[in-house]
C-alpha cells in the first residue's frame, strides 16, 4: 500500500478484530499473542503509543534484553531480538509457536533477505502466521522480499490514492546549480579547509557531500529554498533530505541565518533531526508532526526520516542528495503524501536539487507522476536567473537501483571527504511537466499553458467563467480548484510579466486569448459607464464604493472582503463597521451593494 494510505490502521484492524474473537493459531480459547515487528524504533513507538493505545495494557514493547512473557501485544525492533557479537539472541527466549500472528512493517528491508541475520528471527518462529506491509514496489533490490511472504494479497499503488483522492497530488520543481549542470573542479592551487590539496578532477553530483563538501552550493540551495518559502508560505512544513549528517548541519546553519527574523521569535523554526540528536531529535519530530503546532517549520535530515514518519501537514520535500533507489524516493515523497483539507494541506512540493526526482517520474515502475515538474536556474544569491518547462536530458543517476546508500558515520582520524568553503556558485535552471492526455507519460509544458489548459478544462468558454467569477462566492470556489491544481495567481502574474492584471483577465488572456485588461482600467471603466449605479447611493455611501475600487485597483479581489475592508483606511476613518452598514440602509444592503459592485465589474 502506497505511504500515506493507511497501513498502520489496517494492521490495527486485523489485530483488533483477531483479539476481539480470541482467534488464535492453535484454536483455545484465549485471545492472540502477537509481534508487530520493524526496524526503527520510530516505527513502532508511533503505532504502538497511537493507533494501538485501544490495547491499553495489553501491550508491551520488548527493550533492553528483557524477554516480556505476560501481554498479549508485543512491539519490537529486530536488533533487540537479533543475535550479535554481545547477544545470543533474545528471541530464542522465547518458544518457537509463542506468537500467533506477527506483523512485519517496512517488509522490503533486511528481514527477507536470506543472508540476512534478521532473517533468523521469522525463520525462528515459522509456526506463526507472518504478515508483512510495504508501500515499495516490486523491484531486483527487494525481490527477495517476495520470494519470501509470495505475491501481494492486496495492493493499494500511489496513482490509484491520487485519483480516489486519499492521497496528494505534487508539483516539482527541479532546481540546477551550476556547478551541478556543469561538474565542479578545483583550481590548481585549491585547497580544502583542513589544508589538503583536493584531487584535481571533475566531480559532479554523486560526489558533492560525499568525495567533498561545497559549502557555497549548500548555502545557494538554502538561499533559494527561502527565497522559495517567502513566496508560497513561510510556514509551509518542509523536510530537506541531505547527504549526511554533517551536512545537514550545514543546511540547517544556512537557513538559520537566513531565516534570522523568524528564528528569533522562533527558536526551533529550523532543526537538525538525526540519528545524532537522539531524545532531543524526537522531540523536534514529534512537534513538526503535530498539526497545531506552528514550529519547527523546517527540519534538516539525511536517512532517519525516509520511512515512517506521519507528517500530515508537510507541504515541501525537498532533495538535497542523489537518491539512487526508487524504494528509497518512493519513501521519501510519502513524507508529503497525507492529505489535511482541514489544514489547507491538498497538494504538496517536490523540491529536487539533484535531479533525482526526475529520474524516478520517468522510471516505468513508478505509478503516481507530478502534476507538472518545473526547472529553475538559481545563482550564488539562490535568486531564480531562468525559468523554463523542458526536459533536462541528463542521463540516468550512476548507481540507481543499487538500494538505499547507507552512510557511514563512525569517527575516523582522516575526514573522509575534502571540504572546500570558497568559489562562486549560481543557480541555473525551472523544468514543468505533466502527463500527456493518456496518463502514460511526462510531456513539456510550459507554466502558463499548463494553466491555460486546467482553466479550458474546468470552464470551456470565457463566458462562463465571466458569469461564475463575478459571484463572490463561485469566485472562491474556483480560486480554490486552480489552488488545489497547483495554480497560484501571483506565480502566474509573475510569469506572464503582468503584476497589475486582474486574475481573471489572466486567466481569460491565457485560456480563451482575451484581451488583457489591468485591475485600473477596469475600475475606471466601471466608473464611466455605470454612473447610474452609484448614483443611486448618498454621497458618503458613493465615496466608499470608490474607496473600494481604489483598494482592489491597487490590491486586487481580496479587498471585498467584508467586514475585513472597512476596518482598514482609509474607509474605518468614515466609522465603524455599523455606521458605515447605516449610510447603506443597513448590513443586508451594503453586503448587497458590494456583490453587485463586484458583478458589474466583470460584466463587460
Amino acid at each position: 500500500m502506497a505511504t500515506g494510505t493507511g497501513k498502520t490502521p489496517v494492521a490495527f484492524q486485523i489485530c483488533w478484530k483477531l483479539w476481539n474473537a480470541r482467534w488464535n493459531r492453535t484454536g483455545e480459547h484465549r485471545r492472540p499473542k502477537i509481534l508487530y515487528l520493524s526496524d526503527r524504533n520510530i516505527l513502532i513507538d508511533d503505532p504502538k503509543d497511537k493507533i494501538f493505545a485501544q490495547f491499553g495494557d495489553a501491550r508491551a514493547k520488548i527493550e533492553y534484553g528483557h524477554a516480556i512473557k505476560s501481554r498479549e501485544v508485543y512491539f519490537a525492533i529486530y536488533q533487540a531480538l537479533a543475535e550479535d557479537e554481545r547477544r545470543p539472541g533474545l528471541y530464542k527466549e522465547y518458544a518457537r509457536d509463542f506468537f500467533d500472528l506477527i506483523i512485519v512493517d517496512e517488509c522490503h528491508r533486511g528481514s527477507a533477505r536470506e543472508e540476512s541475520n534478521w532473517r533468523e528471527i521469522l525463520e525462528y518462529f515459522e509456526p506463526a502466521y507472518q504478515l508483512g506491509m510495504t508501500a515499495t514496489p516490486l523491484r531486483d533490490e527487494t525481490r527477495d522480499t517476495y520470494l519470501y511472504f509470495g505475491n501481494p494479497i492486496y495492493q493499494y499503488s500511489l496513482r490509484q490514492g491520487i485519483e480516489d483522492g486519499f492521497l496528494a497530488p505534487y508539483r516539482v520543481h527541479r532546481v540546477i546549480t551550476q556547478w551541478d549542470a556543469a561538474g565542479w573542479r578545483p583550481s590548481k592551487d585549491d585547497i580544502d579547509r583542513y589544508g589538503r590539496r583536493i584531487p584535481d578532477e571533475v566531480y559532479g553530483t554523486p560526489d558533492f557531500e560525499r568525495k567533498v563538501a561545497l559549502l557555497k552550493r549548500t548555502e545557494a540551495i538554502a538561499k533559494h529554498l527561502t527565497d522559495f518559502l517567502n513566496k508560497t508560505d513561510r510556514f509551509a512544513k518542509t523536510i530537506v533530505f541531505c547527504v549526511d549528517q554533517e551536512h545537514a548541519s550545514d543546511m540547517r546553519t544556512a537557513l538559520n541565518n537566513l531565516n534570522s527574523d523568524l528564528v528569533r521569535q522562533y527558536p526551533d523554526y529550523v532543526c537538525r533531526v538525526t540519528a545524532d540528536e537522539g531524545d532531543i531529535g524526537r522531540g523536534h519530530l514529534s512537534r513538526f508532526q503535530d498539526v497545531e503546532s506552528r514550529s519547527p517549520v523546517i527540519l534538516t535530515t539525511s536517512q532517519l526520516l525516509t520511512t515512517g514518519v506521519d507528517a500530515p501537514t508537510c507541504k515541501n520535500i525537498v532533495i538535497a542528495r542523489v537518491v539512487g533507489s526508487l524504494t528509497e524516493f518512493k519513501q521519501i515523497i510519502g513524507r508529503g503524501t497525507r492529505v489535511r483539507d482541514d489544514y489547507g494541506k491538498l497538494w504538496f512540493n517536490i523540491i529536487d536539487y539533484t535531479g533525482s526526482a526526475t529520474q524516478r517520474f520517468a522510471d516505468p515502475d513508478f505509478d503516481g507522476d507530478p502534476a507538472f515538474i518545473s526547472q529553475e536556474e538559481v545563482d550564488a544569491a539562490g535568486k531564480t536567473t531562468n525559468e523554463r518547462i523542458i526536459d533536462d536530458g541528463l542521463p540516468p543517476l550512476e548507481g540507481e537501483d543499487k538500494g538505499p546508500i547507507v552512510i557511514d558515520e563512525a569517527p575516523t582520524v582522516e575526514p573522509r571527504k575534502y571540504y572546500f568553503d570558497e568559489g562562486h556558485v549560481e543557480i541555473a535552471s525551472h523544468l514543468v511537466y505533466e502527463l500527456d492526455p493518456d496518463g502514460k507519460q511526462l510531456r513539456v509544458l510550459k507554466y502558463s499553458d499548463y494553466a491555460a489548459e486546467k482553466v479550458r478544462t474546468l470552464y470551456p468558454s470565457a463566458p462562463e467563467l465571466r458569469q461564475k467569477w463575478a459571484n463572490p462566492a463561485e469566485r472562491s470556489e474556483i480560486i480554490d480548484k486552480l489552488a488545489q491544481r497547483g495554480i497560484s495567481f501571483d506565480e502566474l502574474a509573475e510569469t506572464a510579466k503582468q503584476p497589475d492584471a486582474d486574475p481573471f483577465d489572466l486567466l481569460c488572456h491565457i485560456a480563451f486569448n482575451a484581451p488583457l485588461r489591468t485591475r485600473r482600467e477596469r475600475a475606471q471603466r466601471l466608473c464611466e459607464e455605470r454612473k447610474d449605479f452609484f448614483d443611486q447611493y448618498g454621497p458618503e455611501a458613493r465615496a466608499i464604493l470608490n474607496e473600494l475600487l481604489d483598494k482592489y485597483a491597487e490590491y486586487g479581489t481580496a479587498q471585498f472582503v467584508l467586514p475585513d475592508v472597512l476596518q482598514v483606511p482609509p474607509i474605518s476613518e468614515r466609522g465603524n463597521v455599523i455606521e458605515i452598514a447605516k449610510m447603506f440602509g443597513g448590513s443586508e444592503r451594503l453586503r448587497n451593494a458590494v456583490n453587485h459592485l463586484q458583478t458589474l465589474l466583470y460584466a463587460a
